[in-house]
């Protein structure tokens, strides 16, 4: 176990109160020049701590969310992504990610668990395959697929750590259909246009 190290200047002359003297009470007095400190000090802060040592995740198990080798101990309560022993905060007694921490979201109301999420990345990437069997519907799809890649490219895309490949390969499977669109209706018209 870690002993707690409190730092606490004087209001005065700014050297450091005695730890014995912020535990007590609520006024500590300074050794340096013997003013009396009204103090507030969170009990925790005079709490020893552990080190943090997180595990390596085994094959199988859950993995950290911002550390993919650590093993995850718990889920953030705010937005369900699976943290391990250095990220998870412990706040109301719940963990949570700090990305939730550092977003206020300490703050919020009522836990937003997320045991699943739309994966749009994936419904980007398969609307222009299904398109092909109805191949007239690929001329809406095609640049839908576009648009809804640029639209969702920031937005959170799974509970587990996912890359935007499927947005990218999305938008250049769309241009594709949209280009073939293009390129056949200048084709028709270029050859219905008599010649003079």
């Amino acid at each position: 176990m870690i002993a707690a190290r409190v730092y606490i200047p004087c209001a005065r002359c700014q050297a450091p109160l005695p730890e014995w003297g912020l535990a007590s009470n609520h006024s500590a007095f300074c050794v340096s020049c013997d003013s009396r400190n009204e103090t507030y000090v969170f009990p925790a802060a005079f709490q020893a701590a552990a080190p943090a040592h997180p595990e390596l995740a085994l094959e199988g198990e859950a993995a950290c969310f911002d550390h993919p080798r650590k093993r995850a101990v718990a889920s953030c309560r705010q937005c369900g992504r699976f943290v391990c022993q250095l990220c998870a905060v412990e706040f109301s007694g719940a963990a949570w990610c700090p990305s939730c921490v550092a977003a206020g979201a300490g703050a919020a109301k009522a836990a937003n668990l997320d045991a699943s999420r739309t994966l749009f990345d994936s419904i980007a990437l398969t609307a222009p395959f299904l398109s092909l069997l109805v191949w007239p519907f690929t001329i809406i799809v095609g640049p839908g697929a576009v648009i809804l890649s640029i639209l969702k490219w920031r937005e959170p895309l799974s509970v587990v750590r996912r890359s935007h490949w499927r947005f990218v390969a999305a938008i250049l499977i769309g241009l594709a259909e949209t280009g073939a669109w293009i390129w056949g209706i200048l084709y028709l018209m270029l050859r219905a246009r008599p010649l003079s």
